[in-house]
């Protein structure tokens, strides 16, 4: 079972497949087995090392409550610790929701370690959702998530909790996103479901700046959980044709 060390923290990961690196970082309350449920992973593995990462403070990577951890800084660190564990000079790094944070934070920290850079479900020019009452709070977050998909939110118990809430609140970091992804000299995929709320606003962006997009049926969830098959193929299309 392997994992990578970054300041003094152990990250999981799972490998799959040979070929170019693929870096797949899951969303809040997911975790890198996510990607073989839905099958992205089975879509990408007969032509490329697919490797699937542990968030901190999810599945069997550590999980510190102490919000220094989280910052996007550290967080993006990890994905390059476990690229450099794996003899890796660069990889096509791939997320979702907080992985699509994740993934702007190595285009941000460490953009000569990218092959491509794939976003989806994460609108990095505004970052969280605004309600009438302002940004999507942790309480609100997890009070939905627990009414409307429980079978992601049982395991965080109320020792876990401070690294979930960390991770979350991490999410505000939004400074520099938007320089990050447009010079960071790979190309860029930004992908998300059509009834999601990032997908108008990063088709816009996208159009407007001519970076490659990729649109799936469903919601900020079932994009991923219901359509894997499709966006993985749309992965693979894309990181192929460089």
């Amino acid at each position: 079972m392997p994992f990578a060390n970054h300041r003094g923290q152990r990250i999981h990961y799972t490998v799959e497949g040979s070929g170019p690196l693929i870096v797949l970082q899951h969303g809040l309350l997911l975790n890198a087995a996510s990607w073989k449920q839905c099958g992205v992973v089975d879509a990408l593995a007969d032509r490329f090392r697919v490797v699937c990462v542990d968030s901190l403070g999810h599945g069997l990577s550590d999980k510190p409550a102490d919000p220094e951890f989280y910052d996007q800084e550290q967080r993006a660190g990890d994905i390059v610790a476990v690229i450099d564990d794996l003899g890796h000079e660069r990889a096509h790094v791939v997320g979702h929701s907080m992985g699509g944070w994740v993934a702007v934070g190595v285009a941000r920290f460490f953009p000569t370690r990218l092959a491509s850079l794939a976003i989806g479900g994460w609108d990095f020019l505004t970052g969280l959702p605004r309600g009438n009452a302002g940004p999507l709070t942790y309480g609100a977050f997890m009070t939905f998530a627990r009414r409307t998909a429980p079978q992601l939110t049982g395991w965080v118990t109320s020792d876990l909790e401070g690294g979930v809430r960390a991770c979350f609140d991490a999410l505000g970091q939004i400074d520099g996103a938007r320089d990050a992804v447009l010079s960071s000299r790979v190309p860029v995929l930004l992908w998300n479901g059509q009834d999601d709320a990032p997908h108008v606003p990063m088709q816009r962006f996208a159009a407007e700046n001519g970076l490659d997009t990729m649109s799936v049926p469903g919601d900020h969830l079932g994009a991923l959980l219901h359509h894997g098959v499709e966006v993985g193929r749309g992965i693979g299309s894309f990181v192929g044709r460089g």
